[in-house]
């Protein structure tokens, strides 16, 4: 106990020290489990626009141009914490092991995911899109279709960051639902 409140100063004055917010997307478990041919799936990295391939925040205005927010940054880089969350959730539901590029087990996986994102951005209108397309390659299984498009849209409580990050977790995790509904027996 007196530990913790030794540390209480010492955090309140790292957070006093200036440093900006870093978000993280929220991920939960998934509520259903799929069952799949494959035993073993790899999620390859996510590709994505060059305004979301780093750690800065990005927000579209109204006329249509892609701003960085100042002083606001992602807690890690985006195409990283996209894979790690697709695969986190992936492999909570579906009946198949499911980790991220490199593939860290033994042997080869029998099936890839490979996500290309378009656009990953909050609107001025309060929505966050996601839009792009992904493949799935499998030997020796089928796991359903070779690709499909996709254009998620969730509704934002408003533009802060916090809302931000809120709504784009929300749509990863509905990704994870469409591709593991995609390779589903």
């Amino acid at each position: 106990m007196m530990r913790h409140l030794f540390a209480l100063p010492l955090l309140l004055a790292l957070a006093a020290c200036g440093t900006p917010p870093a978000w993280e997307m929220q991920t939960g478990a998934s509520a259903t489990r799929v069952t799949t041919a494959a035993r073993s799936i790899m999620v390859r990295e996510v590709s994505m626009p060059d305004y979301a391939a780093d750690d800065a925040m990005a927000r579209q205005d109204a006329n249509g141009a892609v701003s960085v927010l100042n002083r606001v940054r992602w807690a890690d880089v985006q195409p990283r914490a996209v894979t790690l969350a697709l695969a986190r959730q992936l492999n909570d539901s579906l009946s198949a092991t499911v980790a991220p590029e490199p593939w860290p087990l033994a042997g080869l996986p029998d099936g890839e995911v490979d996500v290309r994102i378009e656009r990953i951005l909050a609107g001025s209108d309060r929505v966050f899109r996601l839009n792009g397309v992904f493949y799935v390659r499998a030997e020796g299984v089928n796991l359903g279709a070779s690709s499909r498009n996709f254009a998620i849209a969730v509704p934002m409580a408003g533009t802060e960051p916090a809302d931000i990050a809120a709504a784009q977790s929300q749509a990863v995790a509905r990704l994870a639902q469409d591709i593991a509904r995609s390779v589903a027996r």
